[in-house]
């Protein structure tokens, strides 16, 4: 018997809360979701940050009580706050103020050795497409590869790896990863439907990035590539306050708009101490399957002189060309097989492992 949503809500009025009242009459509850599998997720969002700090309990406790409705198979909620804090001094009203670090400075991540993220200053660059054929070729030299797919309103690695079923999780607290082309995988995108919009808040954004970093079962890690969105925005700035990055890669096209936006990604790692290890160009050839004729549709060489007015490390040029496309609509990434395009991947690899960040 499926799990029905008025079941759920009836067990979270059991669900009391420190000063009186429960979730449901509170309400806070929100984005809650019943998979025809049985898996629920919900977020409690909290009036501010000093009350969601107390609710840990309630969190386990909801949790717990939505794991006994019938029908239900697995219970996850991410705790958030709808607003700041309620102590400390009133908030400065100027318009882009510096994030504050969490307590302790950036966290290491237990049995992940580096932590390396894929950025690009827009979308459109081919960034996901990098970031999958990256893990998959790091793997292929016999590193221990994780891939978490942090562009959480756009999540295109379960299509680009082929894994489309969704992660277990024995206890209803941490989730077990799947694991496709020799990665260990984690994204938004295997917990909802395919064509399922998220329509979140930031602070419910960076609780599922939370989630998504620390309650994975990522094992033992030689490098964890991280798929960011594109842009300059609220999971960039989480995931380089909150984690110790080994340093970013960042992806773009070789013409000047797309420059022009990698270049504010570049400052943006910049202010928040993050390493840029090196910049990637894409979509940089094409070569004519016809009659080989190469042609540079987007430019070439941009990205290559713009790492060396900068002083970082050009890491390579990667080709446009059809084969990578149909690989990733396929679920198996180019990188996995042979060929130009593979030993390009391959290559980029190498030069990782021998700079010493694979």
């Amino acid at each position: 018997m499926a799990a029905r949503r008025e079941d759920i809500l009836e067990a979270l009025k059991g669900v009391a809360l420190p000063g009186g009242g429960d979730l449901v009459s509170a309400d806070m509850v929100r984005a809650l979701g019943v998979e025809p599998s049985g898996a629920v997720r919900f977020v409690i969002e909290a009036p501010n940050a000093d009350m969601a700090r107390s609710l840990e309990g309630v969190r386990v406790a909801a949790e717990g009580a939505v794991s006994q409705v019938a029908g239900v198979t697995s219970a996850a909620a991410v705790l958030t706050a709808h607003g700041p804090a309620e102590k400390g001094p009133p908030p400065q009203m100027k318009v882009g103020r510096h994030p504050t670090p969490q307590q302790g400075g950036p966290a290491r991540l237990e049995g992940i050795d580096r932590i390396v993220a894929v950025a690009s200053g827009k979308g459109g660059v081919g960034k996901s497409t990098v970031a999958s054929n990256l893990a998959v070729a790091l793997a292929r030299e016999g590193r221990r590869v994780g891939l978490l797919d942090a562009d959480i309103y756009g999540p295109s690695q379960p299509r680009m790896m082929g894994t489309t079923k969704r992660p277990s999780s024995e206890d209803g607290e941490r989730i077990d990863p799947l694991h496709a082309h020799g990665v260990t995988l984690m994204s938004i995108g295997n917990m909802m439907k395919e064509d399922e919009a998220l329509v979140w808040r930031g602070p419910m954004l960076m609780g599922a990035l939370q989630q998504l970093m620390t309650q994975v079962n990522w094992g033992r890690l030689d490098i964890l590539v991280v798929d960011l969105p594109p842009g300059t925005g609220d999971v960039q700035l989480t995931l380089c306050q909150r984690y110790q990055l080994t340093g970013a890669i960042v992806v773009s096209t070789p013409q000047d708009v797309a420059l022009l936006d990698a270049r504010r990604a570049i400052d943006m790692f910049g202010k928040l101490k993050t390493p840029v290890l090196g910049l990637i160009e894409n979509m940089s050839t094409y070569v004519c399957p016809q009659c080989g004729h190469e042609a540079h549709l987007f430019g070439h060489g941009g990205v290559e002189a713009e790492a060396r007015k900068i002083d970082v490390p050009f890491l390579g040029a990667l080709p446009l060309e059809l084969e990578t496309r149909l690989a990733g609509d396929s679920g198996t990434p180019v990188a996995a097989g042979s060929g130009k395009a593979a030993n390009a991947y391959a290559e980029l690899a190498r030069r990782l492992i021998g700079g010493g960040m694979g």
